[in-house]
């Protein structure tokens, strides 16, 4: 039995019906529960004649990272991130890359974390870190504490993202709209049948809830995942970017992005990359105006370029960003056109030094190798006092350090992610006493649960651990 169902915290959003039986209003099922049933995510039921969820708190670790892993590519290139994933979905995608997580009765309690409201803020800005991400598996369902911790962080001065396939009630949405700056919403195709059929939710409710959101002024991207022969053909390029230039606007930026094989589709191939190429080129006979390809390492195909001169806004190579021709303003700072980039106060930059102290440290290397060009490292520091890691790509131009600081007793993950053609990999320097973990991403929003030292998967196609289907 998993030990994270033992405690559960008042859910909202729930009404009571008679004989102890309630609904939740949180995603468009509606489920209706007796007493001790659970939903169809697995995370909130009914106990008590009270709706109640079981994933206030706890989550996956959180991690830093970079906002073009949540495809969003027009808010504050490449600010870092705290991202924020917790356990459970309202949809069970047969393609999903973090179904370990995602599906409750998948989720092993070493992967479960608990956490404060307090904590999150505190760890973001004690790294000068100036957003969360709410992200990985789906926010939706963790609906509470979301909401909870989203307000906290504004007081704090902070930004909130939300990353989500946004299969939820208009009620729900309305509940965000306050807390969140930004939605990067998945449009999984505009086919009722695939979304049936695939994600086992269904496409209306995701249309209605992105309109409003749009219309209150947040700042929307929009993802598709184009799945291998089945979603990656020019219809369904054509049929999401007709919609969002209809209904949303043609500035807001589209993606395109690669799908590995996973979950119950493991046994599928990577998205061929001239048949994304393709979509984008649908997508601006469209006219849209900012389309972009995700978990493509091409800078052509992800970079920012002004629309009217052609200057080039922000270089981008996999997850890594950097602004080049914006001003203060998201404009271009060559002609003055609107790139439509909304921007933030440059935040505190990280410790840099050029060699690495005269101290205990242990070395740690990595290589990217095929698809793998981005890594979660996870560190601890179990001893009493402060200490400093420090890490650095490998044979890239830039030989400097940069210098990451840990408290007495914590526990922090990052992503480092490969910059440019020229870096082999990433190296890691700790102290001794320190604890670390090396995690393979593969593609972004992926939440690795197994560490290269448990194993490591045969091929940079699809992760462990590979699904095994239970006998009926």
């Amino acid at each position: 039995m998993s030990t994270w169902r033992e405690t559960h915290h008042p859910a909202r959003l729930g009404e009571t019906l008679p004989d102890g039986v309630v609904r939740c209003h949180l995603s468009p099922r509606n489920c209706t529960l007796k007493e001790g049933q659970n939903g169809f995510c697995g995370v909130r039921g009914n106990r008590g004649g009270q709706l109640v969820t079981f994933n206030y708190g706890k989550g996956v670790h959180p991690t830093e990272e970079t906002i073009e892993t949540e495809a969003v590519n027009h808010f504050a290139p490449s600010t870092r991130i705290l991202s924020l994933g917790n356990i459970g979905c309202m949809m069970n995608c047969d393609y999903c890359h973090n179904w370990k997580t995602s599906q409750s009765r998948h989720v092993d309690d070493r992967d479960v974390h608990g956490f404060s409201t307090e904590q999150v803020v505190s760890t973001a800005v004690r790294h000068g870190i100036p957003m969360l991400s709410w992200t990985y598996n789906d926010p939706v369902v963790w609906h509470e504490f979301v909401r909870d911790t989203a307000r906290a962080a504004r007081d704090a001065g902070l930004a909130n993202l939300y990353k989500s396939a946004f299969f939820i009630t208009p009620q729900a949405v309305e509940e965000l709209l306050p807390v969140m700056d930004i939605f990067s919403i998945s449009i999984k195709s505009m086919d009722p049948v695939y979304y049936r059929k695939l994600t086992k939710g269904w496409l209306e409710p995701v249309l209605e809830a992105a309109r409003p959101v749009f219309r209150a002024g947040k700042h929307v991207e929009i993802s598709t995942l184009m799945v291998t022969d089945v979603s990656d053909d020019e219809k369904c390029a054509r049929d999401v970017a007709e919609w969002v230039a209809r209904e949303l606007s043609p500035t807001v930026p589209l993606h395109f992005v690669r799908f590995h094989p996973d979950y119950k589709m493991a046994s599928g191939t990577r998205t061929p990359v001239e048949r994304l190429y393709r979509a984008r080129q649908v997508a601006r006979a469209v006219g849209m105006q900012h389309v972009y390809l995700g978990n493509v390492h091409d800078p052509e195909a992800t970079s920012t370029s002004c629309n009217g001169c052609g200057a080039l806004l922000v270089h981008r190579f996999g997850l890594s960003a950097r602004s080049v021709g914006l001003d203060s303003r998201g404009h271009c700072a060559a002609c003055g056109l609107d790139a439509h980039v909304r921007q933030l106060p440059a935040p505190p930059q990280r410790q840099r030094v050029d060699t690495l102290p005269a101290a205990d440290l242990q070395l740690r290397t990595f290589e990217w190798h095929g698809d793998i060009r981005s890594l979660h490292v996870q560190l601890r520091n179990p001893s009493a006092s402060d200490v400093k890691v420090y890490y650095r790509p490998l044979a890239g131009l830039d030989t400097s350090w940069w210098v990451l600081p840990l408290q007495p007793g914590e526990s922090y993950r990052l992503l480092l992610a490969m910059g440019s053609q020229a870096e082999r990999g990433v190296e890691v320097a700790s102290p001794s006493t320190v604890t670390s973990n090396l995690h393979e991403v593969f593609d972004r929003a992926h939440f690795p649960t197994v560490a290269v030292s448990e194993g490591r998967a045969a091929s940079d196609v699809s992760p462990l651990p590979i699904f095994q289907p239970r006998p009926p």
